[in-house]
């Protein structure tokens, strides 16, 4: 393999078009070369030199290509990846990584017995406002911290037409596709929880997935809360966090995924700065002093990850998500259902 790799997209919808090809376009370690889309040509539209395949089976049988982005609807997720990495591709799924924690411990195996790399699209690691967060949590600016509270919130009170997303299909519902980050970024800061309390729900008129929920995970002294739906008219701050020692409050999301589907990517040192009327408010002890004051938010740059799937897969370097923490919130997902559906407090295994 060149030290330029060769890529392939499957599947073109929103997620491949903002946040995925934008990224590999404008990074010179990738050549996107294939992208698959079943009946349109949106991708060699936007990127000329790019051959669209109507069939993934084809597309395996190119030798040329070493990596392969699986972004499909969900419930197709672990065949396909399981097809790419038998086929001696390498491979990024896009979150959630499966739909069940046996079919991505299976990918697990096989990927490892095929010597490939395999990870998951975790891109709001790279959030301006988790940075910022995970900076705060580490210094200790708030003492020792007793909640931390994670909203990502939207209002949509209607049912999507036409859209895979609203029909009662493994893997679909909020719980997927808002969860998958907001237990990924916990878990990041504080590792497993003791127990989790889930409550999902229906809310929207004539809606069949789950399109709110909350998730609460127990530490003993910590209380984290996970929530999102799509009935938020006015969305409550993104993160609330409560320490011994003070606060901190953190309004409106990341505004990378807007800056994407208005104006594209293009590298900056401006990219993913964000407005100061959105900066987070900290009050707290500094010194035996009060401060109160505004954190500006670290710039986030979704960049990031394909810069270290470059090193994992070039240079051998340490793969900043792993599929193994994918794995682990899948799992949690699945310990969420049950709590839901036995409206009970579920104790989670070391």
């Amino acid at each position: 393999m060149s030290k330029k790799i060769n890529t392939a997209i499957v599947g073109f919808g929103m997620s491949g078009e903002y946040f995925h090809a934008a990224f590999l376009d404008a990074d010179p370690n990738f050549n996107l070369k294939k992208v698959v889309e079943r009946h349109a040509s949106r991708s060699k539209h936007l990127y000329p030199y790019v051959e669209v395949v109507r069939d993934f089976s084809a597309l395996l049988e190119d030798n040329d290509i070493d990596l392969v982005i699986i972004n499909t609807p969900n419930n197709l997720h672990y065949e396909m990846t399981k097809k790419a990495l038998l086929a001696g591709k390498h491979v990024v799924v896009e979150k959630p990584f499966t739909t069940t924690s046996k079919e991505a411990e299976e990918l697990i195996k096989i990927a490892d017995s095929q010597k490939k790399i395999l990870t998951v699209y975790q891109n709001r690691r790279w959030d301006g406002d988790y940075m910022t967060v995970k900076k705060i949590i580490e210094g200790g600016m708030l003492g020792d911290l007793v909640e931390f509270e994670s909203h990502f919130d939207r209002f949509r009170n209607y049912i999507k037409p036409n859209s895979w997303k609203e029909e009662l299909l493994p893997g679909a519902g909020l719980l997927y596709d808002i969860a998958s980050h907001l237990i990924d970024q916990a878990v990041c800061l504080f590792g497993n929880p003791k127990s989790l309390y889930a409550d999902l729900r229906t809310e929207r008129p004539l809606g069949k997935i789950v399109d709110a929920f909350e998730i609460i995970m127990d530490y003993d002294k910590l209380k984290v809360t996970l929530k999102s739906n799509y009935l938020s008219k006015i969305p409550l701050p993104r993160f609330t966090l409560h320490g011994t020692l003070g606060s901190y409050v953190k309004n409106g999301l990341d505004p990378q995924e807007d800056t994407l589907k208005g104006f594209g990517y293009r590298k900056s040192p401006e990219w993913g700065e964000e407005q100061s009327e959105f900066w987070g408010m900290i009050e707290t002890e500094l010194n035996g002093l009060t401060f109160t004051g505004e954190i500006e938010t670290i710039p986030g740059s979704y960049a990031g990850f394909y810069e270290n799937v470059y090193d994992a897969i070039v240079n051998g370097k340490e793969l900043a998500v792993k599929p193994e923490e994918a794995l682990n919130t899948t799992r949690l997902i699945e310990l969420a259902i049950e709590s839901s559906n036995t409206k009970s407090v579920v104790k989670i295994k070391s």
